[in-house]
């Protein structure tokens, strides 16, 4: 199936709400271990979106569809899949008769994932809701939270008004521009750096905190899902660099020789990077590799100004693109979407 652009001024009136796609990309949330009491010694990805769904009674007799678009854990997700899903995403959204889509996913890559699905499926923003869900225990577990989450991720699909691409978890929904993994076991262990949750979710029942989010008003242009390139290789080389005590830039200059197309680093503070990878950083993007720097600290992001600068205000960090509230994480899927965007045909 092909995606359609949306028509904004003839789809609301005519559009039906009411199925909803549950896509399983696999994931904690369908993982199993031997005993009911090991939260951590599981194997991810081994139960279908099928089986998920069919583990929640109260979905049944709810119009529901499930497809496999993948079965991994989400540590090894990788581009293609990428490329997969959001034009699976895109189809669905497409049909008249789809309310929204709902996304089981591991956890550990779950941001990555989300700031991809924000930025390249944008048109549909104000139109219908995709909302990834997953789960911190395996399916096997006594505090399995699998089954409520894909519960409430389903019933926010159903929410009049709720669109954009969303995250339901542990009973609170976070925007997919904002989320990131803060813990890496409690039960609760997303949040959204400065931003509080779009909405909770209580015995059924979803109460908006805020408005629900949009696509991005201004900033760089995002590949369509159509530009997205079906195979790994077709994609940008995009490294992730940190900055700490001691570094220095052999790293940054190796990778350029090995022809790089793109670098993150993951500042210290406010965006300040060390003096000697910073110099090899500067170097690398006066020779045309891209540099975006992003904070390592999970709370907030990099606030522009003079919050850049080390110590002693010398630094040239600044000469590097901020990558604002974005994780380092989410930094790098933005950089290779760029290089994506700006690509020529058969480039």
């Amino acid at each position: 199936m092909t995606s359609r652009s949306p028509n904004h001024d003839a789809l609301p009136a005519s559009w039906t709400v009411g199925t909803v796609v549950v896509l399983g990309t696999g994931g904690t949330i369908a993982g199993e271990a031997a005993q009911a009491t090991d939260n951590v010694g599981y194997t991810a990805a081994q139960r279908s979106v099928q089986a998920l769904v069919a583990g929640v009674p109260a979905l049944a007799g709810l119009p529901l569809e499930c497809e496999q678009v993948a079965q991994l854990d989400s540590k090894d997700m990788r581009p293609a899949i990428w490329a997969a899903l959001a034009r699976r995403c895109a189809a669905h959204l497409a049909r008249p008769e789809v309310a929204g889509v709902v996304v089981t996913h591991g956890t550990d890559t779950l941001e990555e994932t989300a700031w991809l699905l924000h930025r390249v499926l944008a048109p549909w923003h104000a139109l219908k809701p995709v909302v990834m869900t997953a789960a911190m225990r395996p399916a096997t577990s006594l505090q399995a939270d699998g089954p409520q989450n894909l519960l409430d991720a389903v019933t926010l699909a159903r929410a009049p008004g709720a669109h954009g691409v969303l995250l339901a978890l542990a009973g609170s929904v976070w925007a997919g521009a904002e989320v990131r993994k803060g813990h890496p076991w409690r039960l609760e262990a997303f949040h959204g750096g400065d931003a509080p949750p779009v909405a909770l979710i209580r015995e059924g029942a979803v109460r908006p905190l805020r408005p629900w989010p949009e696509a991005e008003a201004a900033g760089p242009a995002a590949p369509s899902v159509d530009q997205l390139p079906e195979d790994d290789a077709g994609w940008p080389w995009v490294e992730t660099v940190a900055s700490h005590a001691g570094a220095d830039g052999r790293f940054v200059e190796a990778l350029v020789r090995a022809e790089v197309h793109g670098l993150v680093v993951a500042a210290t503070g406010n965006g300040s990077v060390h003096h000697a990878l910073e110099a090899a950083l500067v170097q690398a993007a006066a020779a045309g590799v891209p540099v975006l720097r992003a904070t390592r600290c999970q709370g907030g992001g990099i606030v522009e100004g003079s919050g850049a600068a080390s110590d002693d205000g010398s630094s040239q960090a600044a000469a590097l693109a901020s990558a604002g509230a974005l994780t380092p994480a989410q930094a790098r899927v933005e950089l290779m979407l760029r290089l994506l965007a700006t690509r020529q045909p058969g480039g």
